[in-house]
């Protein structure tokens, strides 16, 4: 056997196993860097989600989902969005300054929103997690105080917030139910998730 035959056959070697360690290692890295992608369950999770308000009647809510979270949106009567002002007293952050949750600038007002009539808060107590539950009727009720104007009780630890998300004074929850960025597509569909426009 010659040197040159040697070299030859090291040669061919040396290239046929580094293609197919080459090979091998691009078929291992495809799958392992593809689990960095979102699936599209988790980018319809986080997308911006489009809701239909034509069929909403006053003093209704719908609840539709937004990040994994429930979003209400509560459409007031001319009678609940008069009682909010004669409210802002009772409220531990009457115009939505606090931070930790902040509200966008189109939502620091008395109702809280874009529209008067219309209400779209994330559902969740900023206390602890739960969702309060409706509590719209005004007047006496179980662990509500006798002049109630509607609003909603946390079940938890009792926390009530009215009609516009606003938090009463000395209640567990620390802030206001948080405001989702939204705006108006057109007067009967809301988009959650984008405010560009408002």
């Amino acid at each position: 056997m010659s040197d040159q035959q040697v070299d030859q056959a090291k040669r061919t070697w040396l290239i046929a196993s580094g293609c197919a360690g080459a090979v091998g290692g691009l078929a291992t890295a495809v799958p392992f860097v593809s689990t960095f992608t979102p699936s599209e369950r988790a980018k319809a999770a986080g997308a911006s989600v489009e809701v239909d308000i034509s069929a909403l009647k006053p003093g209704e809510k719908i609840t539709v989902e937004w990040r994994g979270k429930p979003v209400w949106v509560v459409r007031r009567t001319p009678e609940q969005l008069e009682a909010l002002k004669a409210l802002s007293a009772e409220m531990a952050d009457p115009d939505s300054v606090r931070t930790a949750y902040p509200t966008p600038e189109y939502a620091r007002n008395t109702p809280r929103s874009i529209k008067p009539e219309y209400l779209v808060v994330i559902g969740i107590c900023t206390h602890l997690g739960c969702s309060p539950s409706d509590k719209f009727q005004a007047g006496p009720q179980p662990s509500l105080p006798d002049d109630w104007k509607g609003g909603f009780l946390c079940p938890c630890h009792g926390s009530t917030f009215d009609l516009a998300g606003r938090v009463f004074k000395n209640k567990p929850a620390p802030d206001n139910l948080e405001v989702p960025p939204h705006m108006y597509l057109s007067d009967t569909s809301i988009l959650i998730g984008e405010d560009k426009k408002a």
